[in-house]
């Protein structure tokens, strides 16, 4: 299928250097409530992006849970691929793509593992089914069927009856700690605006990259 002509023009609506904050996660903060603003679906979808020990990239979409001037946490299991993945190489990249509004942000940083109380926190405030369904999957692993996956859940029901689900001891949390951030937005003629905070002695610094 030739997608050539398959196209659409963004608005002159443009990004200037004056309007960016020079804190870009309080940037990032602006952006994020605008997003929700506009009711994007899952505005806190975002791409996490790693590399395995032959140096192939792998991509897949997981939830910003929260966020703060330390980093971006997102939660998972700890066996599964991308884990594996960040104890090789802790270098990951995450992207919003908001398309509705021609935006996105890029950023590079280092995973890390949250604290167990932290996880515990996060893992307390989540609707009961998926608190079971964390304990359900050997995330990544190959499963014969689906009914396999079901089986589990209706016996793991079972086990914790009506009782308070615990933390499963290899699900958690990361927090991705920012070394680049960048703000993008559309523009006509494919003439878009980028600007890019690096981390630096001082905390940040700005500067404008070509389209």
């Amino acid at each position: 299928m030739d997608l050539a002509d398959f196209r659409n023009d963004y608005s002159d609506r443009g990004l200037s250097r004056d309007e960016l904050n020079p804190d870009p996660i309080a940037q990032f903060s602006e952006w994020f409530v605008q997003a929700t603003a506009m009711q994007l679906y899952e505005p806190n979808a975002m791409t996490l992006a790693t590399v395995d020990p032959a140096g192939m990239p792998h991509q897949r979409t997981v939830l910003l849970k929260y966020y703060d001037t330390d980093g971006f946490v997102f939660f998972t299991n700890y066996s599964s691929r991308k884990a594996r993945q960040i104890a090789a190489n802790s270098q990951v990249s995450l992207l919003f793509p908001w398309i509705t509004l021609e935006r996105q942000v890029g950023i590079q940083g280092t995973a890390e593992k949250i604290s167990t109380a932290e996880s515990l926190k996060y893992f307390a405030s989540r609707p009961r089914e998926s608190q079971i369904g964390a304990w359900v999957s050997d995330q990544s692993e190959v499963i014969p069927s689906r009914e396999f996956l079901m089986e589990k859940l209706a016996k793991l029901r079972k086990d914790f009856g009506e009782g308070e689900i615990p933390l499963p001891p290899f699900w958690g949390g990361y927090r991705v700690a920012p070394q680049t951030l960048e703000f993008w937005q559309g523009g006509p003629a494919r003439l878009h605006d980028r600007f890019i905070y690096r981390r630096c002695e001082l905390g940040w610094e700005m500067a404008r990259l070509s389209p």
